[in-house]
Formats: C-alpha cells, sequence, structure tokens
C-alpha cells in the first residue's frame, strides 16, 4: 500500500472556471488544481514527479479534486486509482512521452496570443484546405506549417482545416485513433505549438477548423474505461465500443466531450469544430449530445464575441442534423456533403464500384448543385434501401463540398488523388465545379496544384495484435470496390513516408499553370456577386438529355448574373442555352492557352434573345457574366 498525503480543498480562494475545469490546472501561486471523474474509485492519488502521492478528496457525482502545492505547468503526473496502477489524466492536456506515459502540466494562459481583435469570419466566407500535420511538411510539426500560412492566404483559402491532432498512439496516424481528447500530438509539437500555429493563421486573416472525434477512441492508449462509465456496449460503433451518451451517469460523459470542444475554442482559439462522423454517436435521449453541444458553442460565440461554428460528417442524408432544435434538429452549423462528391468523381472517373454505382449521372450532379443531397429518400442500391431525406429547405451556405479529401483519397486502396485519376483538364473541370457551386468549397491538401504523391493509410501502433487487425480490416474494406492487389502495409514507415507532399511540384508545370487556375477561380467566387452570394433560390440548371454537358445560372439579389457551362465529354459539344436581353461577357475558359489548355472554343460574348448554342471544348467549362 503506497502512502500518501491529503491534499487540502476548499474552494474559496479558486476561480469558477477553474473549480470546474476537467484535468490539470496550475494556479499564479505555485499551487495546482486537480478534477478527475472516477465514478467507481474509492480513492484517486495524484503521483507527481518529485512529489510524495496526494490524495484527492471525493466530491459529488463521482468526482475527485485537490489543490496541491509545488506543482506547476511542466510538472508530470499520473492517477493512481484504488491500489491500481498508474494511469494518465483522462483531461490531460499534453503526453510528451505518448499515449501510455505521464501526463504533464500545461498552462495554455501563458501563451502570448497577439489576435486580440480576430472574432472570425463568417461561415458563408469559408473556403477550407484540410490538411494533415504530420504529412503536410518534412518535418510534420505545427511550426513547419507556419510558412506556408502567407501562401495559401494569396492562394485564396479563408480557413485551414487540420485532421485531428489530439493525441494517438505512436507518431504516424491519421488521427481518428487518438486516445486523449484534450491533449495536443506530442510529435506534432504539443500544445503550445498548436496555439503558434492558430496565432498565425488569425494574424494573416485565415480562420481555423480542428477535426474532432466524438464517435469513438481508438483502442491504444484508452484507459478511460478504467476512470468511470465512458462507453456502453449496448450500441457498436465500426471503430470499437460506442461513447455512452445516453445511459446510466451518461451526463458526466456528456460534460467530458462538450467541455473538450469548449477547451479548444477558449484555450487554442480555434474558430470551428469539424465533427467526425456523427453517425457513429448513437444518443436516443430527447436531449442528445449534439444539440447540447451545439447550445454550448452557440453560447460560447455569444459571449465572447466570435463567431464559432459546427461542422458535422454525415454519411446520413439527414437534414436533422442542420434544423434547429426547436424543429427537433442538432442545430448544428453546417455538414459535408457527400453526395456532391460522388455525384462528381463517378462522372469524371467512371468508377462504379462500392457506393458510387448510386452514382455517375449529369442529372445527378444538377441535382446536387439544386439541392444539396442527391439521395433525399430513394431507394439506393448500394445500400439496399431507401435513403435520406429533403435537404432542399437547407441553406447552400450550410453545405460543405469538394472533389477530394482525406476519406475519398486515403480510402482508396493505392490513395490515389484525383490527379493520378483523370487529366489535366479534368482536373480543372472539378475544381470550377466545386469553387463555383453555392455551397462551401473544401479542397484537400495538394489539390491546387495537382499533388502526385497518394494519400494512404498509415498507422504507428505497438500493439501487434492492432497492428494485424488493422491490416485485416483495411483488406475487408476494399472487397466493394473490387480492386485488385495488397494494400500498402498501414505500419510501415515507408507508407507515411510516401504520403508527404511535394511541394517543389509549385515551382514545375503543369502545377504551377493549376495552381494559378485554382487562385483565379477563388478570385472570381470571391469578387462576383452572383457567386459570392450563396443561394439555392437564385440559381437553375439545364443538361443535356443523353449528352455530357450542364449549365448553372446564378445570380444576385441585386441582379448580377453568373452562367457556368461544363462539358464533362470527351468531344467538343455544342451547348444550347436560353439567352436573356444584353450582353454575356466570358470571364474564363478552362480550355484557354492562359490555362495550358488545348484552345477555347466559347466566344468572347454573345448576346440577343432565344436560344443560343455556344461550344465548348472536351472536358472544359467556361463563365460568362452579365451585369
Amino acid at each position: 500500500m503506497s502512502m500518501s498525503r491529503t491534499a487540502d480543498f476548499t474552494g474559496t480562494d479558486i476561480p469558477a472556471e477553474v473549480s470546474s475545469r476537467l484535468g490539470a490546472t496550475p494556479l499564479a501561486d505555485g499551487r495546482c488544481h486537480f478534477l478527475v471523474w472516477a465514478p467507481g474509485a474509492e480513492k484517486v492519488e495524484v503521483v507527481a514527479q518529485g512529489a510524495a502521492p496526494a490524495m484527492l478528496q471525493a466530491q459529488q457525482d463521482g468526482y475527485h479534486r485537490a489543490v496541491l502545492e509545488g506543482i506547476s505547468a511542466g510538472t508530470r503526473y499520473h492517477y493512481r486509482l484504488g491500489e491500481g496502477r498508474l494511469r494518465p489524466d483522462p483531461a490531460s492536456r499534453w503526453q510528451p512521452e505518448g499515449v501510455h506515459g505521464p501526463s504533464q502540466v500545461f498552462d495554455p494562459s501563458a501563451f502570448r496570443w497577439s489576435d486580440q481583435q480576430w472574432r472570425g469570419i463568417d461561415l458563408e466566407q469559408y473556403i477550407s484546405y484540410e490538411l494533415h500535420v504530420g504529412t503536410f511538411t518534412a518535418d510534420g510539426t505545427f511550426e513547419a506549417l507556419i510558412p506556408d500560412v502567407p501562401r495559401l492566404k494569396q492562394l485564396g483559402i479563408t480557413a485551414i482545416e487540420l485532421m485531428p491532432v489530439a493525441q494517438f498512439p505512436g507518431s504516424r496516424n491519421w488521427g481518428y485513433d487518438g486516445a486523449y481528447p484534450f491533449a495536443v500530438q506530442n510529435s506534432y509539437g504539443g500544445p503550445a505549438g498548436l496555439q503558434t500555429l492558430v496565432n498565425a493563421a488569425h494574424q494573416h486573416g485565415l480562420a481555423v477548423i480542428l477535426d474532432v472525434v466524438y464517435n469513438h477512441l481508438g483502442p491504444e492508449g484508452n484507459y478511460l474505461a478504467e476512470f468511470g462509465p465512458y462507453f456502453t456496449d449496448r450500441y457498436r460503433t465500426p471503430w470499437g465500443p460506442a461513447i455512452n451518451f445516453d445511459g446510466e451517469q451518461s451526463d458526466e460523459v456528456v460534460r467530458y466531450f462538450v467541455e473538450n470542444a469548449l477547451g479548444w475554442l477558449r484555450e487554442f482559439h480555434v474558430d470551428a469544430l469539424r465533427l467526425d462522423a456523427v453517425h457513429g454517436i448513437v444518443d436516443r435521449n430527447a436531449q442528445p449530445f449534439l444539440q447540447l453541444l451545439a447550445k454550448a458553442v452557440a453560447r460560447f460565440g455569444s459571449e465572447s464575441g466570435r463567431k464559432v461554428f459546427l461542422i458535422a460528417e454525415s454519411d446520413l442524408n439527414d437534414s436533422r442534423i442542420l434544423r434547429p432544435a426547436q424543429e427537433g434538429g442538432d442545430a448544428l452549423d453546417a455538414q459535408w456533403n457527400d453526395d456532391f462528391h460522388h455525384a462528381l468523381h463517378a462522372l469524371v472517373t467512371g468508377e462504379r464500384d462500392g457506393y458510387y454505382q448510386d452514382f455517375g449521372s449529369i442529372a445527378g450532379l444538377a441535382r446536387s448543385l439544386r439541392e444539396g443531397y442527391v439521395y433525399s429518400g430513394q431507394y439506393s442500391s448500394f445500400r439496399r434501401r431507401r435513403h435520406g431525406n429533403s435537404s432542399r429547405e437547407v441553406p447552400a451556405g450550410r453545405l460543405v463540398v469538394f472533389s477530394q479529401n482525406h476519406d475519398q483519397v486515403g480510402n482508396r486502396m493505392r490513395g490515389e488523388r484525383l490527379s493520378a485519376l483523370v487529366d489535366f483538364e479534368t482536373q480543372k473541370l472539378c475544381a470550377g465545379m466545386v469553387l463555383f457551386s453555392p455551397f462551401l468549397p473544401l479542397l484537400f491538401m495538394g489539390e491546387e496544384y495537382g499533388e502526385k504523391a497518394p494519400f494512404l493509410y498509415f498507422t504507428s501502433h505497438s500493439d501487434p495484435q492492432l497492428v494485424e487487425a488493422v491490416r485485416k480490416g483495411r483488406s475487408e474494406e476494399f472487397a466493394a470496390f473490387r480492386w485488385v492487389g495488397t494494400p500498402p502495409d498501414p505500419q510501415t514507415e515507408g507508407t507515411f513516408s510516401a504520403s508527404k507532399l511535394n511541394r517543389d511540384l509549385l515551382d514545375q508545370e503543369p502545377h504551377r499553370t493549376l495552381s494559378r487556375f485554382y487562385q483565379e477561380l477563388m478570385r472570381l467566387r470571391k469578387s462576383l456577386p452572383a457567386l459570392c452570394e450563396l443561394s439555392k433560390e437564385r440559381l437553375e440548371t439545364s443538361m443535356g438529355e443523353g449528352a455530357l454537358w450542364l449549365s448553372m445560372r446564378r445570380w444576385s439579389a441585386a441582379g448580377d448574373e453568373a452562367l457556368l457551362l461544363a462539358n464533362f465529354g470527351q468531344e467538343k459539344a455544342e451547348i444550347p442555352v436560353r439567352s436573356w436581353p444584353g450582353s454575356w461577357t466570358l470571364v474564363l475558359d478552362s480550355a484557354a492557352d492562359q490555362w495550358r489548355g488545348p484552345g477555347g472554343q466559347a466566344p468572347r460574348q454573345f448576346a440577343g434573345e432565344g436560344a443560343v448554342a455556344l461550344p465548348l471544348s472536351a472536358r472544359s467549362l467556361c463563365l460568362y457574366r452579365r451585369r
């Protein structure tokens, strides 16, 4: 039995915001406040570096608390439950030795922020750039990423979206195997590194989105079940035990994850959270976790004067995620729209395996442009059942669209980017469809210059059984796509290294031209009123019957108009368009010489009333404007 001292705690001299904060919070006078939820433990000790073990005092609802002398930022510590093993803090902010090592006290208030005037940007202004910290640069750290912030700003990006940075096992991982939701990955530079990056982004006027995972926790290093009923066996997820959001003692589990979300906003000044796979959250409570989370984040935004958002990923095509709480919705701010991606990808690649079997027509893409979801209750051949509900009433500025992202690239057997699947002209065509859509566009790192490196799935687990289970699981996932061969081993360092970007391509053709093309698309999106005003109501589409062309007209409240013509065929097309009084002027042709195209076919201007047939080069798009 260990000998320990009992910590004194009255709480009278502890600020309320500190006394309710989970984890270790250093105080200005050389003391440290500890709070942990461990409802099943008769006693909980803090075993800190250089100090005798200290007993925490049991509180209501299963919490244990102490204020300890002589513990400051930088001190490493564990908790001991009863006579059990030493365990890291479930709310650890810093795991310098990884998921199995001690936690370290971190003082988030020590960082000297220079973004005091930053209040965020409106959601409709978001043009997001998703990146993986470990593969974006050679060093794979937050600090190494900072020199790229001005380039992304110049490109036209308005928000940097980070794949998960919560502490995961080893140094190589996508981040969705995180075991410590509050801690910032040690190999990326830890919590101070993230603060430095966010501060730099805000100095350049860029918002920061952070991907967080509230549907499961990774198996390796995950000791939460020893502390309390964080998980339930009533439900299962594809990734392991479901989080207990609606069973006994689930209120404190909800509190844990809500506090986590608010911590990213408050302590790291993050502007938005992307909630991974919310379809993996099972919560039958009348006041579900997502609704409570949305309410807490909205309150924080109102009290802080900042524009903060929650963006969901879901494969359910369920608009209830975005509806107000009073209408039975979760009241989240935006959602990734996979249907747009699938409709565009299947059309340009011809792939029809797996979930792509439900897509591939011009009509599907046109429907997505008008409504959002392609499937809003129809029968899905892939799912063998009806799928989705209508997104027609969901405002355009609440749906995120893309031609590539980490899932759609990385969950291919070979991790091929679109640049490996289609030609240069088609890459430009896809870019235009995303950035001229009425939705919130997202780019995947390297897309803007046609990165050639794959983005593969990689891990660095230390558990041999888990390593083998991951290998097997990845192989089984690819069965529906009938890809031939053996997937690269996720565990080898070579798989990770092969996924690092080669930014030298930015100085080579045609990559340099493609980057300039993306920059021009974003400039037009921001400067033309018909494009920057996101509205489904001020939009109409036409398409060819049996032909691979599509037109989309958009107009602003003040009457500025834009006409997008897209030819997805392999041959030149004559696209009939209905003309309106006045003159239409060509502002962009992806086939033009300046974009290293085969030569633009579209006329510089057209005018008059009635039907007009406009020639368009194969696999190209053009944009006209009328004031």
